[in-house]
């Protein structure tokens, strides 16, 4: 797991109390890992604000008890019969999950490190 964040940085972009009821440094533990999940391209030293700022909104989520929640399932499909013996049937997308607003603003701040370059060129040897 790679650290882009500290408690430090989350206080400077949040402010202090951020965390809540929460704890600080395992919501910063949560938020790396998150991070390091989502960011496939390398990442220049020292970390890139916008990162930072994804870390900070994400560690919040996690200080909530947001992040890394209990997977809900998306309803593909329902169908419902109305002659008797009425029977309901329903279609799941699999490990389908609710993002918090604070995951999606996170998403969208690491963009340019999370999609895969558009090009890539083989050479057949």
């Amino acid at each position: 797991m790679t650290d882009f964040i500290t408690v430090a940085d989350v206080d400077a972009s949040l402010g202090p109390g951020w965390a809540g009821a929460g704890d600080p440094v395992f919501a910063v533990t949560m938020a790396n890992a998150w991070l390091t999940a989502k960011i496939n391209r390398p990442v220049v030293d020292p970390t890139p604000e916008p990162i930072k700022l994804a870390g900070a909104q994400v560690a919040k989520e996690a200080a909530a008890g947001n992040l890394y929640k209990a997977t809900l399932k998306e309803v593909l499909s329902k169908t419902v019969s109305a002659t008797s013996g009425t029977s309901v049937s329903k279609t799941y997308a699999e490990g389908s999950t609710d993002l918090s607003a604070g995951e999606n603003f996170a998403l969208a701040l690491l963009a340019p490190w999370v999609k895969r370059s558009g090009v890539f060129m083989l050479k057949r040897i």
